[in-house]
């Protein structure tokens, strides 16, 4: 406990270095830098922004309540760390689910470790360390391999270094993002694993992938099962689909729109007189009160 108190106090001193703006440290050439950067610092959440680049997206709240639980009850354990910006002015590169929780609980300083980074930097950092995370779903590790990609401009051999992950486990990651955004989508609520999306892959038409989708969810299959799915409908050639009154330009498009919206693939069925049916699938208790209120907030 007395190292812990001494390690705090620390902390504390050296945040006081950081509110000399005659002594403002901009580099790790400048006076006290040494001191500072990559050392713990007590910093005032206020003097915070969250990272643009950060590359998760969704927060659960119950988790986010239980950290915040614990947080209250033992400190944050592991701090969180941040890039200087400006004077007393900082940015998140990883620990926002400590960062926020610290919020939630009504703490006024958090334990940081201070980086001078760029932008590419700070990007580079805050996805290779939101990558190692076991939290995340498949969805958020494959979009930041994707940006590593595309906005660091490393290569997947490059990235395998950084990471400490094989070739061909990144490339698994990548080919995820050419699924159907509703099957996406469902792999980032849970409603269907890694592997799943990984049989699905081997489908190129998304609309054929939409169908598979549906009977997963519908019959509850494993992965092997969806596995041998997809053997039989490479085993038939393709897909037969039985005869279907041509649906009209403006129903199509609307189809398409309805199912991004609930997050289902949406049938619609017209008759020869132009009379009609909307269906819309739902897979729970939950799934159907998300859909209800969806609709209604659409009121």
């Amino acid at each position: 406990m007395a190292k812990a108190t001494q390690k705090q106090a620390l902390g504390r001193g050296l945040s006081a270095l950081l509110k000399d703006p005659t002594n403002d440290i901009k580099s790790v050439q400048d006076k006290n830098a040494d001191k500072v950067i990559g050392n713990i610092v007590e910093l005032e959440l206020e003097a915070i922004e969250i990272n643009p680049f950060q590359p998760r997206t969704n927060f659960n709240e119950e988790t986010l309540r239980e950290l915040a639980s614990s947080i209250k009850e033992l400190g944050v354990i592991q701090p969180i760390t941040v890039r200087k910006l400006d004077f007393n002015k900082y940015q998140l590169v990883s620990g926002e689910r400590r960062f926020r929780a610290s919020k939630l609980i009504g703490l006024k300083t958090v334990p940081a470790y201070i980086r001078i980074a760029n932008d590419q930097e700070s990007l580079e950092m805050a996805l290779v360390e939101n990558i190692q995370r076991q939290d995340l779903d498949p969805i958020e590790i494959a979009l930041s391999y994707q940006r590593l990609i595309d906005e660091i401009q490393l290569t997947q051999e490059q990235m395998s270094e950084r990471v400490g992950k094989k070739r061909s486990t990144i490339a698994n990651y990548l080919r995820l993002l050419k699924l159907d955004p509703i099957i996406q989508t469902g792999m980032r609520d849970g409603f269907l694993s890694m592997g799943h999306g990984r049989a699905i892959i081997n489908i190129e038409d998304q609309s054929d992938q939409l169908d598979i989708y549906e009977k997963i969810l519908s019959d509850k299959l494993s992965v092997r099962d969806t596995e041998a799915l997809v053997k039989n409908y490479h085993n038939k050639g393709e897909t037969k689909h039985t005869e279907k009154t041509e649906l009209p330009k403006f129903i199509k498009n609307g189809v398409q729109e309805f199912s991004e919206y609930f997050g289902h693939k949406i049938s619609v069925k017209v008759s020869k007189n132009g009379k009609g049916t909307i269906s819309i699938p739902f897979h729970s208790e939950e799934d159907f009160n998300r859909i209800k209120k969806l609709v209604q907030s659409a009121k």
